[in-house]
């Protein structure tokens, strides 16, 4: 039985940054890596990851900030509501809503990929994901949900056992291969030099694309203030120096050139290093990395539908909450429209879209924290964003370098989205925002 209500706060610490360690380690750490120093960056990816690495830092900082003065769900919108105002918190919001579920739509396919690889040979893979459609990727979907409708602390220890099976196989990794690593294959550290250094950025950056989604769980945190910028930074660090050591010990047992047209570094590597059970290893850690993924994007985006929701820009049954304090129907139509995606679109077409969003994303975060600066200077900050409008600044500039490095398709297709944004808007959230009642 829906009823209209507050979230509960039943996250610590511990379980937020967890979540972000979640959302962010997936896909870009088993596969992304070997294609980018193959193509990009050679050895010399470790410093494009630690460019990328600052950059969300940046972005991450002004994160901490606003979280830690506004600690409400939605994240992004929220923030940007009350900074900027309600048409650009509508269409950051949109933005996000593009991001959470192709991004779920995308890591369902990339799980079902991995499930797929490890059923035996009698089961017919045209029929599990390259059929009409994706049965693994829905199911997947639907599983999440189901946790996701248990309640926030439920979801929240699932998460946490997933997590640990993910770290854990990329520990045993970084441990396994690290005795095969030959210092000559690091030379020549830069082949591509200081260019190839950042394109490779360009291209790792969306390997941290879903560490924002913590702030979507503002309410549900027990002393916001204090534990949302921690875990924002803390999941940030940790990921930074697991992608830094992986990359380290990918280039140093293999050449870097080895590795293009290699869609499992990880599992490649460890054969090249004579541990043949390699597959079966990565692709355990891939599975419970991506279902992190899809746990976390099913629940930031139903707390996004909640917020808009709650403000009027969205049909008022979304802001009800569950007996379990879940904002149950939010989590169902997410459900819907991501099993749909999965199951029957070609996401690897349009998966880049997710990266615009973000982007997006960032850079009002960063121009609202500029603007509250100046408009609410005696708010209450448990948290300040340093070098303020430096670091803000920075935080932009780089998001539009990236962003005008995505191709032609991504950014008509994301017009296209923007404009039917512009539309619902206007035709309903205008008329039902909270501020015309």
């Amino acid at each position: 039985m829906s009823r209209t209500g507050k979230l509960q706060r039943s996250l610590g610490l511990f379980e937020l940054t967890m979540m972000g360690i979640g959302v962010t380690i997936g896909s870009g750490l088993f596969v992304i890596t070997g294609v980018a120093a193959a193509e990009h960056a050679g050895p010399g990816l470790v410093l494009s990851f630690i460019i990328s690495g600052i950059a969300c830092g940046c972005a991450a900082l002004c994160y901490a900030e606003l979280a830690s003065c506004m600690p409400a769900s939605g994240g992004s919108y929220t923030f940007v509501y009350a900074g900027l105002g309600e048409i650009f918190a509508w269409f950051i919001g949109w933005c996000l809503t593009l991001e959470y579920v192709v991004g779920l739509s995308a890591i369902a396919a990339g799980w079902s990929a991995y499930v797929s690889g490890l059923l035996p040979p009698q089961i017919p893979r045209e029929f599990l994901s390259e059929g009409d459609m994706n049965i693994p990727a829905m199911a997947l979907i639907a599983m999440m949900t189901l946790l996701q409708l248990r309640g926030s602390k439920e979801s929240a220890r699932m998460g946490n056992i997933l997590v640990f099976v993910k770290l854990t196989v990329i520990a045993a990794f970084i441990l396994l291969a690290a005795g095969s690593i030959r210092p000559e294959n690091y030379d020549p550290f830069l082949p591509f030099g200081w260019q190839g250094v950042f394109s490779g950025a360009a291209v790792v950056f969306f390997a941290y694309l879903g560490f924002d989604a913590i702030a979507n769980s503002a309410e549900e945190v027990k002393n916001p203030q204090q534990n949302m910028p921690r875990a924002l930074l803390w999941s940030l660090a940790i990921v930074t120096v697991l992608y830094i050591a992986v990359t380290l010990v990918l280039t140093g047992v293999a050449k870097y050139y080895e590795y293009e047209g290699i869609a499992a570094p990880v599992a490649f590597a460890l054969d090249k290093a004579g541990i043949r059970w390699g597959f079966g290893l990565v692709s355990a850690g891939a599975i419970a990395g991506l279902s992190t993924g899809a746990l976390v994007f099913i629940g930031s985006e139903s707390r996004l539908i909640y917020s808009m929701a709650r403000d009027g820009l969205m049909p008022k049954l979304f802001s009800k909450v569950t007996k379990k304090g879940v904002p149950g129907r939010a989590v169902i139509c997410v459900w819907f429209f991501g099993s749909i995606m999965a199951g029957l679109l070609p996401i690897d077409t349009i998966a880049e879209l997710c990266n615009m969003g973000t982007l997006w994303a960032f850079s009002l975060a960063a121009i609202t924290v500029i603007v509250m600066r100046r408009t609410h200077p005696g708010l209450r900050r448990e948290f300040q964003t340093p070098f303020v409008p430096f670091i803000p600044a920075a935080a932009i500039l780089m998001c539009a370098v990236l962003a005008v490095q995505l191709d032609k398709v991504t950014w008509t297709v994301f017009g296209g989205w923007t404009l039917v944004g512009i539309c619902i808007y206007l035709l309903y959230g205008y008329w039902n925002s909270r501020l015309r009642r």
